[in-house]
């Protein structure tokens, strides 16, 4: 395809390995249903037509968290993240160092590749969301820049494994970028985290960061958002300061896409990509190829089609336990933009 499009990453679990995660008797252990998941994932992501794929996140905690399973030095009473609907997210707070990774993204990049020959992509998380673990009244014996230069170490790693064992691109999940307007509106947080991720890009060179992207949105979860009601423009002209190749924006459920293209025009640079997003992952709603084509051919009103890609809005079940959207009903969704790229693909360079 001449129009890139890729999905953020993750997808709903069967129903089966989503009772055995309830804790609803199972007879089957767990490796088993995480294998036929992976394996039922990619089935269906082929069925698609999508030339560039993922495991579904089907053996993660959540998009946030795996780094953290099986480490001991965690207290529950970490940062809480309110969404519009009421329900809650929080974040373990770290009690003592050193900080390590108790799991590293390549483990899933290895898992999928042993089961495909197709392009993978693979979602780690930003070392800007995993700062916010340090408590705020420190750790005895153990600074806060102790934590944030391991921290970085660590976040490197995550990437520079996946990078090695043959990742088509390294996608980092930055949902927080847009809440820290809600929590900071003078920006000083946003521009912190900007800078504490590119403190981990700068370690790859040119073209390792052409192999690098970001992912943003207002958060999905269990079909509710944490900062939809923050203005984008207040937002995008940080975000392309990130020494990425490629940008995956939340577009779709925007209430005016074309302010939010004009902005992007703006501050897109000749090295970047923005893949916009064009499926409405919190609407059950299943957009017909048509309306995913227009939407490109808006978007190549504004953005160079050199420079676009598409994508969804966000992933379909970014924690193990959001049973929001059906199954079905990310994979026919995820066939429409497939579908619908190429039929803007056709006007676009015909």
């Amino acid at each position: 395809m001449k129009l890139p499009t890729e999905p953020i990453g993750s997808i709903p679990r069967p129903d089966e390995l989503i009772d055995a995660i309830a804790g609803k008797p199972n007879s089957k252990p767990f490796d088993v249903l995480y294998e036929k998941a992976i394996g039922d994932t990619l089935t269906e992501f082929v069925k698609t037509g999508s030339p560039v794929i993922t495991d579904g996140e089907q053996t993660k905690s959540s998009f946030v968290t795996y780094p953290l399973e099986g480490l001991t030095n965690l207290a529950s009473n970490g940062v809480t993240i309110n969404f519009e609907d009421g329900h809650t997210r929080q974040l373990p707070l770290l009690t003592s160092g050193p900080f390590r990774y108790g799991n590293y993204a390549v483990k899933y990049l290895d898992a999928t590749k042993k089961k495909t020959d197709m392009p993978v992509k693979q979602a780690i998380i930003s070392a800007s969301a995993l700062s916010l673990i340090y408590p705020q009244d420190g750790i005895s014996g153990y600074s806060q820049a102790d934590f944030i230069s391991d921290l970085l170490n660590e976040c490197e790693k995550d990437i520079r494994q996946c990078l090695e064992h043959g990742a088509h691109k390294v996608q980092m999940d930055f949902t927080e970028g847009r809440l820290s307007l809600k929590l900071d509106p003078s920006g000083g947080v946003l521009k912190h985290f900007i800078g504490l991720n590119n403190q981990v890009f700068d370690r790859f060179s040119e073209e390792e960061q052409q192999k690098l992207g970001v992912h943003v949105c207002p958060g999905g979860d269990h079909d509710s958002t944490h900062s939809a009601d923050i203005d984008y423009a207040d937002f995008l002209p940080e975000l392309f300061n990130l020494h990425v190749g490629s940008f995956y924006l939340q577009l779709a459920s925007e209430p005016d896409r074309v302010k939010v293209l004009k902005i992007i025009k703006q501050y897109l640079k000749p090295n970047q990509t923005v893949f916009i997003g064009v499926i409405d992952v919190l609407n059950p709603v299943i957009e017909t190829r048509e309306t995913v084509r227009d939407r490109v051919l808006e978007a190549a009103e504004y953005i160079p089609i050199q420079q676009l890609g598409t994508t969804d809005d966000c992933g379909f079940s970014p924690f193990c336990d959001d049973v929001s959207t059906k199954r079905e009903t990310a994979f026919a969704k995820i066939k429409a933009r497939i579908e619908g790229t190429k039929l803007a693909e056709q006007q676009l360079f015909n």
